[in-house]
C-alpha cells in the first residue's frame, strides 16, 4: 500500500453537501496503474477526504484488514486478485463497506449472476473529476443514512427526561 495522502489543514477543502457531522471520511482507492490511482486520491484528497492507496487487490484486502474504511473504489483489472474477487472477498468475510467499481469494461455478465456483491455504484473509465466526486458522494451520503436507521435506539426511561419549561 502507497502512502497516506491528507490536504493540509489550511487548504482542505470539503464539498458543501457533505454533512459536517464526517466531513473526512476514509477511502481506500485500489487500481494497478499508479498514474490513475495518484490521481483519483488526488481529486478525493483536495475535497477533504482521507485517503490510502493500494496497487493491487492483495495490498488492498491487506489494507482492508489492517484499517477501518468508509468506502472502497476498485478497478477492476488487476494482477493478483481483480476488483470482482476482492469485493467477492469482502462480502464472503461479512465486511459491508460500500464498494464503487470502476473499469473500462465492466464485468456486467458476472456481476448480474452475483447480485449478493451489492456493489453501491460503478464507474467507466474514463471518467472525469466531477464524475468521481459526485459518485462518492452520493454513496457515502447513502451509507450514512443507511447507519443512521439501523443505530441501536436505547430508550431514555421516563424519570431522566429533562424537564422543559414552556417561555412565556
Amino acid at each position: 500500500m502507497d502512502t497516506l495522502f491528507e490536504a493540509p489543514c489550511a487548504r482542505a477543502v470539503h464539498s458543501p453537501t457533505r454533512s459536517q457531522t464526517n466531513p473526512s471520511s476514509h477511502i481506500l482507492v485500489v487500481d494497478d496503474d499508479g498514474d490513475f490511482r495518484q490521481l483519483s486520491a488526488g481529486a478525493l484528497v483536495s475535497f477533504g477526504y482521507r485517503v490510502d492507496v493500494a496497487e493491487d487487490g492483495e495490498a488492498a484486502w491487506k489494507a482492508l484488514h489492517a484499517n477501518s474504511y468508509d468506502l472502497l473504489i476498485t478497478d477492476n483489472k488487476m494482477p493478483k486478485i481483480s476488483g470482482v474477487e476482492l469485493v467477492k472477498k469482502l462480502r464472503s468475510a461479512g465486511m459491508t463497506l460500500p464498494v464503487i467499481l470502476m473499469s473500462g469494461e465492466l464485468p456486467t455478465e458476472e456481476l448480474s449472476r452475483s447480485p449478493w456483491l451489492q456493489l453501491a455504484a460503478t464507474l467507466v473509465k474514463p471518467f472525469s473529476r466531477g464524475q468521481l466526486l459526485e459518485t462518492v458522494r452520493e454513496v457515502l451520503l447513502v451509507a450514512d443514512d443507511a447507519s443512521s436507521r439501523t443505530a441501536p435506539f436505547f430508550p431514555v426511561p421516563p424519570g431522566d427526561l429533562p424537564q422543559i419549561t414552556p417561555a412565556l
